[in-house]
């Protein structure tokens, strides 16, 4: 059972502001939150597995190297560079 004290100690570790108006709606909500939470750990498991819905087993493809452009072409449109890397303005 959640008490109030427990919340308080909660939002003092967590190092929250817990206004004394809103003590007993979060009692009641975390309350609900670890029901919830042991409703879950309570439900009844079978043992068949995990079965992916689209059926697939694999859907990664081998690495390919294939050519790329080079670094110049690359930065050739770039507005500005410095030592083969973009530079980005500072919007600060």
């Amino acid at each position: 059972m959640v008490t109030r004290e427990d919340v308080e100690n909660i939002a003092l570790l967590s190092k929250l502001f817990v206004p004394e108006e809103e003590l007993d709606g979060l009692t009641k909500s975390m309350q609900e939150i670890i029901d919830f939470a042991d409703t879950i750990n309570n439900a009844q498991v079978t043992d068949e597995g995990f079965d992916s819905i689209s059926g697939l087993s694999n859907v990664f493809r081998e690495d390919e190297v294939i050519e790329s452009y080079s670094s110049e072409e690359i930065l050739s449109n770039a507005p500005e560079q410095a030592e083969n890397h973009f530079l980005v303005r500072n919007r600060e």
